[in-house]
């Protein structure tokens, strides 16, 4: 059952290949004249050669170390957080976005029946991409939240705690270290950061205990949509909690229908279609629709709720004591 004290909704999305066709680094590689192709098959290269060295890797961190290797390297000279945040303006993204995400908004906030509880739906983007990059985009002014990988510009030098500030090379400056991950199992935390209001409320702890209808967006309010298989987990987290997951593919790759597929066969997902955003499409109804029937569902939920405490007045059984209780109604109102 909804938390009926809850009037808000949530649609979370991934970024590569949800959003956009293939990866977000892609500009990044063109402005500097860097084969994509080679640096991916070095970073995949990189896990056995580690190995063989008996490190042991964390894989998600081993591209955002290599591009810190090629900063370093010179082959991405000046590459900083601004110019990270300037490269995701060229990012191009899949047909009928970003203007989707308001017509999902619209959908919640200009119905008279769902205005009337105040209900609002806010969108997320969770992704192992660049989180800049994201925020340059054109669609982040239709975001709520942002959660993706960062970098440190300046690191703080040893003893920086007894010393006065040291002066910022703004021209010079590069990135130089890695802030936080976003792998595919970080991004559950994430999703409880935006179901408890972490995300909204600093001062809130993510691993607190906090009773359900105490959070701020229940995940039975949510739509999860990414786009294979490595989104498994957040999949499975969602899905057994009542909330919805839709996997969407490139229009025209067989190979990522196929594995959609697999993902509805599994139990995986609630629905798949291609990623085309645009009116009369399939992923454009079933998102719709559902944003919809989750809206539908809290308004049912409060109303029930509202008139399972609200009693009756008692009944008036002596036509004598009819013009009395007609005053205290009129008192009571």
């Amino acid at each position: 059952m909804h938390a009926a004290n809850s009037n808000l909704m949530a649609c979370i999305w991934d970024f590569d290949k949800t959003l956009i066709p293939g990866y977000m680094q892609k500009p990044l590689f063109e402005t500097y004249a860097v084969d994509e192709k080679n640096f991916w098959e070095e970073v995949k290269a990189l896990s056995h050669v580690y190995q063989q060295q008996k490190i042991a890797v964390t894989e998600d961190l081993l591209y955002l170390n290599h591009l810190l290797t090629y900063v370093k390297a010179g082959l991405f000279r000046g590459l900083n957080n601004q110019k990270l945040r300037q490269l995701g303006a060229k990012l191009t993204f899949f047909e009928g976005l970003p203007t989707f995400f308001q017509t999902l908004k619209d959908i919640v906030e200009k119905n008279e029946r769902f205005s009337a509880h105040a209900l609002k739906l806010e969108h997320y983007i969770i992704s192992g991409g660049l989180a800049e990059m994201i925020r340059g985009s054109k669609i982040a002014s239709y975001v709520d939240g942002i959660f993706g990988c960062e970098f440190i510009e300046e690191p703080m030098l040893p003893g920086f705690l007894r010393q006065k500030a040291l002066p910022i090379d703004l021209e010079h400056k590069e990135i130089s270290q890695i802030a936080r991950v976003t792998d595919n199992t970080t991004k559950t935390r994430f999703l409880f950061e935006i179901n408890k209001g972490v995300n909204k409320h600093a001062h809130l702890d993510v691993n607190a205990s906090m009773l359900p209808e105490d959070r701020r967006i229940p995940i039975e309010n949510m739509i999860y949509i990414a786009d294979g298989p490595t989104d498994v987990p957040m999949f499975s987290v969602i899905k057994e909690r009542g909330g919805k997951t839709f996997a969407v593919h490139h229009p025209d790759n067989m190979q990522e229908f196929v594995q959609n597929d697999a993902l509805l066969e599994s139990g995986r997902v609630d629905c798949y279609g291609p990623a085309d955003y645009r009116p009369g499409s399939l992923t454009y109804r079933w998102l719709t629709m559902h944003v919809e029937k989750i809206a539908e569902s809290i308004v049912r939920s409060r109303e029930n709720l509202l008139q399972s405490r609200v009693q009756s007045p008692p009944a008036v059984d002596d036509e004598s004591s009819v013009g009395h209780v007609e005053q205290i109604n009129l008192f009571m109102s």
